[in-house]
């Protein structure tokens, strides 16, 4: 085995460290909760998202004997084969509570799940990403009670399930009016 470039290893570790990025700490939002501990830019990726990587129906089977009405778990969908649990061998990513009007978001690179920043953050904020829950046609009748949101933004939806999908509108043939005789109200175009 050839030896070691001192030189470079020296360099490295007499680097002044940076003054750590985020903290663990009790949340207005729910339990623990991830804040800022100096300002962190639009685009930094702040933290990988890390635990045991587990089958979907190995994290069934894991949370099978919760109840219906606890929404509590660490498992974060990386695609149709492998959920990471948090819960296990997670780190402080897990932590990162739900929020309708996010300051971050999960970014998918070679299965591996990051946190970034989608805009400044300044220190003492908390992070928050929109989890965007799938809703299942199995779910529980008060499933958004069960994941009820409590962000306060101003923008809060009420829940931190994906949006309601509302059925699709039926669009009317360009001249023809709407078979209940009344004519569509006119619209400005929109701007974009």
């Amino acid at each position: 085995m050839p030896p070691r470039n001192q030189g470079s290893n020296r360099r490295l570790n007499t680097s002044p460290r940076r003054a750590p990025l985020i903290e663990v700490r009790h949340s207005a939002v729910h339990g623990f909760g991830v804040f800022a501990l100096r300002r962190i830019r639009k685009g930094t990726r702040i933290i990988e998202y890390v635990g045991e990587r587990i089958s979907h129906s190995a994290a069934d089977e894991r949370y099978e004997h919760k109840s219906a009405d606890d929404n509590h778990t660490f498992l974060f969908t990386v695609d149709a084969r492998t959920v990471i649990d948090g819960g296990v061998g997670g780190n402080e990513a897990r932590y990162i509570n739900h929020g309708c009007d996010p300051n971050c978001e999960s970014a998918l690179e070679r299965r591996r799940v990051y946190v970034e920043a989608i805009r400044t953050i300044e220190p003492g904020e908390e992070l928050c990403y929109d989890y965007q829950i799938q809703r299942d046609a199995d779910d529980p009748p008060n499933v958004d009670e069960v994941f009820a949101c409590r962000c306060g933004a101003l923008s809060c939806r009420g829940s931190m399930l994906e949006p309601r999908k509302s059925p699709p509108k039926r669009r009317l043939a360009r001249g023809k009016a709407p078979a209940r005789g009344k004519s569509p109200a006119r619209r400005k175009s929109a701007r974009r």
